[in-house]
C-alpha cells in the first residue's frame, strides 16, 4: 500500500536480530532517503532489541543489559505491540492495542518459542504460567528472572545440553549456582560438536563445577504446594525414577519457529514459514526471515543466517525502486557456530584459559571421507576436519582457534583443495591457505 508521495510502506514484525537489521538497513537505503520506501517495525517486547546471542553474558553478570543492545532503528519502531492476525485482503496488520497498521509489503521476523517438553508437573490445571522456580531462557525477562532467583549455592538443573543449555549452564555456575546438566543424548552439542570434541566440552564444564547427566530423560517435576497454588519445584524427576534436587530449573529444550501468524493468514507452512529465494512467502506480499522462515526445507536457527537474510531481503526490497542492476537472492547461509565459555572469575593470571569453540558444516564422516584431527591434552585442544573429494565439508575445533579463519573461508568458498596440499596442512596457523 503506498503511502502518500507514492512511498511503500514496509511493516516489519518481530524485534528481534532478523526484524531490526532489516529495518535498519532499509531505513539506511537510498530508496528511504528519497522518501520511495518507509519502514515501521512491530516489537512484542517492551525492552530495547538486543543481541540474543549474549543473554548468557547478561545472566553471568559480565554484561549489563543495556549492553547487549541493538542499535535504534531509524523510522518507526513501536515496542510491546503484538501482532494478532493479518488481513492480507485489505494489506493491514492488526495488533493487539486496536491499531491497524497498513502495509505494501509486510515482513515477518517472528522468531522462534523455546519447546516445554511434555513433563509430568509442568503444567497446572488452568495451564497459566509455569511453576515458581521454572524458567525458560529464550528472552530478557527470562534472563532478568533468572538472575534474580540465582544465589550463590542455588541448586540448579538446567535440562537440554545443546547451545543454550550449556551456556545457560556455564553461567548459572558463574554465579555460584550448584548447576547440574540433564542431556537426553549421547553427548553435549550433537548438532555442533563430535563425540570427541563434546567430551572435551564436559571435561571442561565438569572442571568448572557443573555436574554432567547424559542419556538421561526427564520424567517430571516435584512441586512443593505454594500459597498462590502454583506450585514451587523442588526436584527434577529422571525415567529411571532419580531425583535432582532443584531450586531453579531452566528448560533449554531448543526453539520451535514462531508460525501462528502465518499459519492463520492461510500462508504456506511446514516446519517454518515456507520462502523462496527472494524470501516470499507463498503471498508475493508477505516475506519471511530469520528463525520463523524454512528456505529450500531448511531452518537455521542461527544469528549469522538470520542477519543474512535480513541483507539480502533489504537490497530485494529497495531494489523494486531502482531499476539499475539485478536484485540479489538468497541462495542459503553456510553457518559456523562459536562458543567462548570464561572460566570462573574472568580472566586472571590464576585462572584457567577460556574454552573457545567453533564448529561448522559436516563434522560426521561418511564412508570414503578423509579425516584429519589433532589433540593436546596438556593444553585441552581440539582439532579435527572432514574432507569429502577435493572439498572441505566440516570441522570442530576447540581451546585453539588459531585456524579458524582460513578454514571458514575454505569451507564457505566451496573451492577445490589444492592438489599438493597435505590435509594435515589444514590444521596448521595458516590453515592451507
Amino acid at each position: 500500500m503506498a503511502a502518500d508521495g507514492g512511498a511503500t510502506e514496509i511493516v516489519v514484525i518481530g524485534g528481534g536480530t532478523a526484524g531490526v537489521r532489516l529495518a535498519q538497513r532499509i531505513a539506511a537505503s537510498p530508496s528511504a532517503a528519497t522518501g520511495a520506501t518507509r519502514v515501521t517495525l512491530l516489537g512484542e517486547e517492551t525492552h530495547a532489541p538486543y543481541n540474543r546471542v549474549l543473554l548468557a553474558d547478561v545472566l553471568a553478570g559480565r554484561y549489563g543489559p543495556e549492553v547487549i543492545g541493538l542499535p535504534r532503528v531509524t523510522g518507526t519502531e513501536r515496542r510491546g505491540v503484538r501482532a494478532v492476525r493479518i488481513d492480507r485482503a485489505e494489506r493491514v496488520v492488526r495488533c493487539d492495542d486496536g491499531s491497524v497498521v497498513p502495509y505494501g509489503r509486510l515482513v515477518l521476523a517472528t522468531g522462534s518459542n523455546p519447546v516445554l517438553p511434555p513433563l509430568r508437573g509442568l503444567w497446572g490445571p488452568d495451564h497459566h504460567g509455569l511453576p515458581e522456580g521454572v524458567h525458560a531462557f529464550r528472552t530478557m525477562d527470562d534472563c532478568l528472572a533468572l538472575s534474580a532467583a540465582v544465589r550463590p549455592g542455588t541448586r540448579a538443573v538446567v535440562v537440554g545440553g545443546g547451545l543454550l543449555g550449556v551456556s545457560a549452564a556455564r553461567a548459572l555456575a558463574e554465579r555460584g549456582a550448584q548447576v547440574v546438566l540433564a542431556q537426553q543424548g549421547e553427548y553435549l552439542m550433537e548438532r555442533q560438536l563430535d563425540r570427541a570434541g563434546s567430551l572435551l566440552l564436559r571435561r571442561r564444564l565438569e572442571s568448572w563445577g557443573v555436574e554432567v547427566h547424559t542419556e538421561c530423560r526427564v520424567r517430571g517435576l516435584v512441586l512443593t504446594e505454594t500459597d498462590s497454588g502454583a506450585g514451587r519445584v523442588a526436584a527434577v524427576e529422571l525415567a529411571d525414577g532419580f531425583r535432582l534436587d532443584a531450586e531453579l530449573t531452566v528448560l533449554a529444550c531448543g526453539v520451535r519457529p514462531r508460525t501462528g501468524l502465518a499459519r492463520a493468514a492461510g500462508l504456506d507452512v511446514r516446519r517454518g514459514i515456507v520462502v523462496d529465494d527472494e524470501l516470499r512467502t507463498s503471498d508475493p506480499r508477505v516475506h519471511a526471515i530469520g528463525d520463523c522462515a524454512e528456505h529450500r526445507g531448511r531452518l537455521y536457527g542461527l544469528a549469522g543466517a538470520a542477519l543474512e537474510q535480513a541483507d539480502a531481503l533489504a537490497r530485494l526490497l529497495t531494489e523494486d525502486t531502482a531499476p539499475e542492476g539485478p536484485a540479489t537472492r538468497y541462495t542459503g547461509t553456510r553457518s559456523l557456530t562459536r562458543l567462548t565459555l570464561s572460566p570462573l572469575g574472568g580472566h586472571t593470571p590464576e585462572a584457567p584459559l577460556p574454552l573457545d569453540l567453533a564448529a561448522f558444516g559436516e563434522t560426521t564422516p561418511l564412508p570414503g571421507d578423509d579425516v584429519v584431527q589433532l589433540t593436546d591434552a596438556t593444553r585441552g585442544a581440539y582439532r579435527k576436519v572432514v574432507v569429502r573429494g577435493d572439498r572441505l565439508v566440516g570441522g570442530v575445533l576447540l581451546g585453539d582457534l588459531t585456524t579458524i579463519g582460513a578454514l571458514a573461508r575454505t569451507w564457505e568458498d566451496d573451492e577445490p583443495l589444492p592438489p599438493t596440499t597435505p590435509l594435515l596442512h589444514l590444521l596448521t596457523p595458516d590453515g592451507g591457505s
